[in-house]
């Protein structure tokens, strides 16, 4: 990874009771913020915009996937609309709404997110980009 990369984090990974329909559902929602499939194994699949940011695939230790009580994976979205097409998506596709998208100035002046949770109840959050 270069020094001059922003990100602090290589990737994360989520585990999911239903590869089939949870790799559906982030088809359908990682591309209202500009993310694909970037690679795949059996069983894996990794979104990104250009290298694999977000794995989802079943436990590697063979037992049900859970959700991690406080934990939560934000995507960065380029736009206020692209939030709203994140949340639209989501629940188009079967996730369950857990914040409507608008602004939330408890996480600072120019925070706008929504936040949803997916097929296995993972919270997950698109944001727009801020500084400071």
């Amino acid at each position: 990874m270069a020094d001059d990369n922003p990100a602090i984090i290589h990737h994360v990974s989520i585990g999911t009771n239903d590869f089939d329909k949870a790799s559906a559902f982030y088809d359908a929602v990682l591309t209202s913020i500009g993310a694909r499939r970037v690679l795949e194994f059996p069983g894996a699949v990794a979104y990104g915009k250009t290298f694999p940011e977000f794995w989802v695939h079943g436990p590697l230790d063979g037992q049900p996937a859970a959700v991690g009580n406080g934990t939560h994976f934000c995507f960065i979205a380029p736009s206020q609309e692209a939030v709203q097409a994140f949340y639209d998506a989501a629940l188009a596709a079967g996730g369950t709404g857990d914040g409507e998208p608008g602004p939330r100035p408890d996480y600072g002046p120019d925070y706008y997110g929504a936040f949803v949770r997916d097929l296995d109840g993972h919270k997950i959050e698109a944001a727009v980009a801020t500084t400071g």
